[in-house]
Parts: C-alpha cells; structure tokens; sequence
C-alpha cells in the first residue's frame, strides 16, 4: 500500500502539513497508518513524503511500529509523488494508493478493493451522493440525477504493471486522482462499495467531524 502525504495546510489555515495535524493527541497520518496496518503488513506500507517533511516524520515515528517504515520522496505534485512511490513496488504485484488523511477506512473496505483489483485488475472504492446536485453553467444551472453518480474514495487499487504503465505516459495535468490516470491508459475501472466514514480530512469543519467519529 502507498500511503501519499503531500498534503499542506493552507486549507487548515495551519502551519504544518494537515497529515501532522493532531487529532485527539495523535496525527492524523499515525491514525491512518494504523488503520491500515489492521489489514496490511507494515513491511508491505509505503510512505511518500515531500523531502522538506522528512525530519518531521522520523521524530514523529521515533519509537512507534512505524519508525523503519520505507518511504519514498514526493513530487512538487500528487502525481509526481505517487509516481515516486510505484517505484518500489515490483510488477507483478497489487498496489493500493490512498490519502494519508482519510484516517477512517474501513478494513472491509481495503480488502474489497484488493480482491477486485485481483479479479478485475482494478478497484476504486465509492459511496452515493446522499444530496441533490445541480450541474453548473454561465448564468444558470440544472439538475442531475445524482442516482447516476458517486463520490470517489481511496484505497484505489490497481495491477501494479498496469498502473506503472499508465504514470509513465506524459501528465496532462488534470488528472484528480488515480484512477483517472489508469483510466486515461486505456484501462477499464472497477467499482466497489467504501464506508462513508472514510472521509478525506482537509478542512477545520473535516476535522471537527473526525473527531466525532474518535469520540
């Protein structure tokens, strides 16, 4: 599993990258990467970090299960970052990708996605739309079917080959996550069902909802 965390936070409007930030006493990535240590073996875990995050990290690991944890170094971008971290993963494995800041996956969830990906070749997890929405144009707008749409999660797994294949062809820079990169490889994407606790925590109002989830 490729644990990516690039994250800043300016959206937190805090000083350090929203991954460090506490939550009930703990950052948010120790809490995921004990989540996914629930259902992957930590020699299996890989961490992307932006190098300038490197000290932070090995002080905030020093004595935890963590500490010898292999990491990569990221990129100026989410897909650079992630391209670094699929380096270290050999061919003909699986890999999942996933946010260091959703804290809240699920194991059913995790594992439904590798037993996808290992049948179909990939798998990305998705929740329904629980609220109306309404497509926007210049001056107006209209509804949709929200029926017809779901909300994209992580872990999203994939075949490693395919996956690897897919991030050495050239970035067109308006790729959100990766499966619109294995997808804009001519590969076809597999759905699963996530949790809807498996938030992606970005803002203060994300934050106070994690820490109900804690409580």
């Amino acid at each position: 599993m490729i644990v990516v965390a690039g994250g800043s936070g300016i959206r937190m409007g805090t000083e350090i990258p929203k991954q460090f930030i506490l939550l009930n006493g703990k950052a948010i990535l120790l809490h995921t990467l004990e989540r996914i240590a629930e259902e992957i073996e930590i020699e299996n875990i890989i961490l992307v970090l932006p190098e300038s995050e490197i000290d932070r990290w090995v002080a905030l690991s020093s004595g935890t299960k963590f500490e010898n944890l292999k990491c990569a170094l990221g990129g100026a971008t989410r897909y650079d970052s992630v391209k670094s971290g699929l380096k270290l993963i050999d061919k003909d494995a699986l890999v999942g990708i996933h946010d260091a800041v959703r804290p809240f996956v699920s194991q059913n969830t995790i594992a439904s996605c590798f037993k996808m990906a290992e049948e179909k070749g990939s798998a990305i997890p998705v929740v329904e739309l629980k609220d109306s929405i309404r497509r926007v144009f210049t001056g107006t707008s209209r509804a949709k079917d929200r029926t017809k749409f779901r909300l994209v999660q992580t872990p999203q797994c994939f075949n490693a080959a395919r996956i690897k294949a897919a991030y050495e062809k050239p970035n067109k820079g308006n790729f959100t996550d990766d499966a619109s990169v294995y997808e804009e490889a001519g590969n076809r994407i597999h759905l699963v069902e996530g949790n809807n606790e498996n938030i992606k925590i970005t803002s203060p109002e994300d934050l106070k909802i994690a820490a109900s989830f804690l409580s």
